[in-house]
This record gives C-alpha cells, sequence and structure tokens, in this order.
C-alpha cells in the first residue's frame, strides 16, 4: 500500500502538468493566437525537434558553466562552512555578510564580471558560484550547529578529540542537510550560467534566448525554457542520486 501511495503521489503533478499542456494547446488552437504571441506547445516541440543540432552547442556551454560553477561553489562551501563550525568568531564575521550579499541581484553584478574578466565563461561561472554558493554554506553550517548537545558530550566523555567529533558525528549528522542546500543550488545552476550569457557572449541558451527574443521568435524562447528545465532537474535527480549513495543510513531511518 505505501509503494502504490508514492507512485500515485507521483502521478499526482506528472498528470496535471499534462492537463495544463493539453488546456495550453486547446486555447491557442481554438483562440487563433499568434504564434509570435503565445506559441502552442505543440510548435515548441517542433522547434526543440528542428534546431536541436543548432541548440546543442549552447546546451553544452552552458552545462560546462553551470557545473563547473556548481562544484567549485559546493567545494567552496563546505571548506567555509568548516571553518565558521570551528571557529565561532569567524562565523560571526561571515554568517552576516552571507545574508547580506543575497540582497544583491545577481543581474546587477554580472555586468561588471563582464567587463573585469571578459566576456568568456569565466564571468558566467562565478555568476554561478554566487548564486549556488549562499543555500549550500547556510544549510551545512546550520546543519552542523543542530546537533544535539548531549550527543558531542556523550563523545567528549568517550574522550573524543574534536577532530573525532567531526568527523563520527557532526559531519554525518549535518550532511543531510549540506544535501538539501545541494538540491536548491542545483536548480539554481544553469539559471545563474543563463543570466550571465544574456549580458554578454557568443554561446550558450541565454546568448540563444537573447537572439531569439531579437526576432520574436517565442516558439524559440520557450524551447530554451524547456531546455534549461530539463537540465536543470537533471543536475538535481543526479544529486538526489549521489545523496542516496553517500546517506544510506537515511533509507534505513525510512
Amino acid at each position: 500500500m505505501k509503494k502504490l501511495k508514492s507512485t500515485g503521489d507521483k502521478l499526482i503533478p506528472v498528470f496535471f502538468a499534462l492537463g495544463l499542456l493539453i488546456l495550453w494547446q486547446l486555447v491557442v488552437s481554438i483562440g487563433g493566437i499568434e504564434k509570435y504571441i503565445l506559441p502552442a506547445p505543440s510548435d515548441v516541440i517542433k522547434v526543440i525537434i528542428k534546431d536541436f543540432n543548432v541548440m546543442l552547442p549552447h546546451i553544452l556551454i552552458t552545462l560546462y558553466e553551470g557545473i563547473v560553477g556548481f562544484i567549485l561553489s559546493t567545494v567552496a562551501a563546505l571548506i567555509l562552512a568548516i571553518i565558521m563550525d570551528m571557529s565561532a568568531l569567524v562565523k560571526k564575521a561571515l554568517y552576516p555578510l552571507f545574508v547580506i550579499s543575497q540582497t544583491i541581484p545577481i543581474i546587477a553584478l554580472a555586468p561588471l564580471f563582464i567587463i573585469w574578466f571578459g566576456f568568456g565563461t569565466l564571468p558566467k561561472i562565478i555568476v554561478v558560484i554566487l548564486v549556488c554558493f549562499f543555500p549550500i554554506v547556510i544549510s551545512i553550517s546550520d546543519g552542523l550547529e543542530s546537533v544535539d548537545k548531549d550527543f558531542i558530550n556523550h563523545f567528549k566523555l568517550m574522550g573524543a578529540s574534536r577532530i573525532k567529533v567531526f568527523l563520527h558525528l557532526k559531519l554525518p549528522y549535518g550532511i543531510l542537510s549540506f544535501f538539501s542546500g545541494m538540491r536548491i543550488a542545483a536548480t539554481y545552476s544553469i539559471m545563474g550560467a543563463v543570466v550571465g550569457e544574456w549580458l554578454g557572449g557568443d554561446k550558450g541558451i541565454g546568448v540563444y534566448m537573447t537572439r531569439a527574443r531579437s526576432a520574436y521568435a517565442l516558439d524559440k524562447m520557450f524551447a530554451a525554457i524547456i531546455i534549461i528545465v530539463v537540465v536543470s532537474m537533471g543536475i538535481f535527480i543526479l544529486v538526489t542520486f549521489i545523496e542516496k549513495i553517500l546517506t544510506p543510513w537515511k533509507r534505513v531511518q525510512e
């Protein structure tokens, strides 16, 4: 029964999305809405099939920028979260700055990175790092801090050093929060790369979208959006899969 319920829960959003697509197709077809105003889902699918070879180099560039930025932000966030956990002074100094940094619109910083670092992939990767870094570092930091103090005291009574307490208690406990932040960041990674590409470059999904917008080709715009969603969900699923491998105790608890 549990398995059947779980399958049903997963199918509900699928059927809902299909219903919305059918409704969208009917509204556009029956209403006679022009393609340059609102393309039908069938038009978008045709564009993806027809222009996929044209879109592929753009997809690969954006994917490269997103994955590299995501990996670098993950490594940096993990290292900094560990340092913050080891030093309360460092955490008090940096934590408020991380929060304040989120009030600065990334789209306002991206042009500066292009001026400083050129029109290549580097400024886009930096944008991805900035977008992904915050949810990861905050989630792992809060996860490490939320470990039950009684557990920590028990480890200390058993003669465990600070390093052993961290490796055998805090890290396994906080890694669940770490992956929660990674899943959020995974959905942001491609978006961050696209935002950087909007403002300058010669390749990438963002560049493809700006060209389609200039030509009023909304079917191509929607096709690019679908590609972004699919790629982002692919990274999200990959992170979820890695989490299942690295946290077997979570499956046992479930």
